[in-house]
């Protein structure tokens, strides 16, 4: 499913696709960097349209990967050598400290 010519959709959508491998932004960072402050609509934009995108490198604002996805983010962060941190309970959370992009 291609987005429609919806300025706001396309925006973001350009903005997750420069995102290096390696890195992440969070929904509020896209929003920011697009001149908005709607990071509850950039997470609609990808979950409407991010299979298509790398959905993975746009994470929560704590550095936790997208909800319902952990198990398939992770496989994309070991191999694209995102920095992580692991919790004493398992799981896991992006180290934004030093995977954080700013374009």
């Amino acid at each position: 499913m291609h987005p429609p010519g919806d300025d706001f959709v396309s925006r973001v959508l350009a903005v997750v696709d420069a995102i290096p491998a390696g890195q992440v932004m969070t929904y509020g960072d896209v929003a920011a960097t697009i001149g908005s402050r709607a990071a509850r609509a950039v997470g609609t934009v990808m979950a409407r349209y991010g299979s298509e995108f790398t959905w993975w490198r746009v994470i929560r604002a704590g550095g936790h990967p997208p909800v319902c996805h952990e198990d398939q983010a992770l496989s994309y962060y070991e191999h694209e050598s995102t920095p992580l941190k692991w919790m004493p309970d398992g799981s896991y959370r992006v180290n934004l400290r030093l995977a954080r992009y700013r374009p």
